[in-house]
């Protein structure tokens, strides 16, 4: 872990976020790493956030053993009948995110949100965010980012959906492939084994693609079903793809669901593609849409200009839908805008607004190979503004929507949309391939 990273994973409290809670009757306090029974009831509560059912004492043993890394905070209601179980849940943790250009800067990568119905509409999550956002700022995060199960609650923060994921499924009997024969071969592996690769492709490829994170802990474990607590891993098959020359160049992961009335029509759930080289993503697609007995072959979390479209003759065999993923917030607008790379050599100034006044103010941004950020009172004459706010601002980020499309529906002001559509644009699409 970065010394950032465990700055942030011990820092106190906000002195605002504490006093505020305390005032309402109510007690915020971060859950340690060593204490046990704490991080269970911590968990019990994450559980009935999410509407899943009790936890098991495997799912306890597990979430104890691989979540240190996180910082858990909880918002416990003394005067209730389980005092000991918090009535609200937030944990975060400091990670990188991949820029346009191939550099990655610190991330507060935020998490497990969750508020009681018996507590909500007090304005808990509101505090908890903002306090902690507060302390991810004092200690110099310039961005934050997270995934989100409901979609219209984090916009007042100032987060933006950046990245956008689509889900698959496709027919194959109804489709050919007509993508390049990749000259290497497949083979089954364990799950460990997948896993291992998985996990050092995936730290290899990961500055590739704007928008990707470094894995959480535990995460490759989960995916790959090499930990107690996962069901149905027994489900879970593993191939690799090895180059003619004998290197592994890539991983899936699949599962199978049989159908009763027609076991040639079986459908195949793909949980994971890692692919290190072109050659392993199409050796790869191509071994998962000609899988025996299968008829539907299923994958979420896909970038919206996945190569694979062009892989398939019959483009009409894959239903697709979109869904608004990753959602970033900027928090030191100089330092973000500074890390990422530029196509073009252009001045634009930006006046940046922020519900939360963390990030506003006026910036010029000096795009090209050497880019630049200036603090100043009011632009110069002659450079064209851009007036947004933060979250507009996080959403064009990564080149995943242009100004011109915020400008028509609204989101921003300026003259000259198509100029700043140029600065901010990305050759790569951005993708996260995974939820944390």
């Amino acid at each position: 872990m970065s010394s950032l990273a465990d700055q942030f994973h011990s820092a106190a409290l906000d002195e605002h976020l504490a006093s505020t809670f305390e005032a309402r009757g109510l007690r915020a306090a971060r859950v340690g790493d060593d204490d046990r029974e704490g991080t269970h009831r911590w968990q019990d509560a994450v559980a009935r956030g999410f509407l899943d059912g009790e936890p098991t004492e495997v799912q306890y043993a597990e979430s104890f053993a691989r979540n240190g890394y996180r910082r858990k905070v909880g918002v416990y209601d003394d005067g209730g009948v389980q005092a000991d179980v918090p009535v609200a849940t937030f944990a975060s943790w400091g990670t990188e995110l991949t820029l346009p250009g191939g550099s990655a800067i610190p991330m507060c990568a935020v998490s497990a949100v969750t508020v009681a119905p018996t507590h909500r509409r007090r304005g808990i999550l509101s505090t908890l965010m903002r306090g902690e956002l507060r302390t991810a700022v004092s200690l110099g995060f310039p961005i934050a980012g997270l995934t989100v199960s409901e979609s219209g609650i984090y916009g007042r923060f100032g987060f933006a959906p950046a990245v956008t994921a689509t889900s698959w499924e496709i027919s194959t009997r109804r489709t050919g492939w007509i993508g390049p024969v990749a000259p290497g071969r497949i083979d089954y592996v364990t799950r460990e084994q997948g896993r291992d690769a998985a996990t050092a492709l995936y730290e290899r490829v990961r500055l590739d693609t704007p928008g990707e994170i470094a894995m959480p802990g535990g995460h490759w474990d989960r995916t790959f079903g090499t930990r107690p607590d996962v069901e149905k891993a027994d489900k879970l098959r593993v191939v690799q793809y090895r180059s003619p020359s004998g290197e592994v160049e890539g991983v899936a992961i699949y599962s199978i669901s049989e159908d009763d009335d027609d076991w040639a029509a079986s459908t195949a759930t793909v949980s994971r593609v890692v692919a290190g080289t072109d050659a392993a993503y199409a050796g790869l697609w191509r071994f998962l849409l000609s899988l025996d007995l299968v008829g539907t072959v299923r994958a979420s979390e896909l970038s919206v200009d996945e190569p694979l479209w062009w892989m398939i003759d019959n483009k009409r065999a894959a239903r697709i839908t979109s869904r608004d993923h990753h959602y970033l917030r900027v928090l030191d607008v100089p330092a973000t805008l500074a890390a990422r790379s530029y196509d073009v050599d252009d001045v634009i100034a930006l006046e940046v607004s922020d519900p939360l006044e963390i990030a506003g103010g006026t910036f010029i941004l000096s795009a090209g190979e050497t880019p630049g950020v200036d603090v100043v009172d009011e632009p110069p004459l002659g450079v064209p503004v851009v007036r947004l706010g933060v979250a507009e601002l996080s959403a064009i980020l990564l080149g995943g929507v242009s100004p011109v499309t915020l400008a028509r529906a609204g989101r921003i002001e300026t003259d000259d949309p198509h100029r700043a559509a140029r600065v901010f644009a990305a050759t790569t699409t951005p993708r996260l391939s995974f939820w944390y």
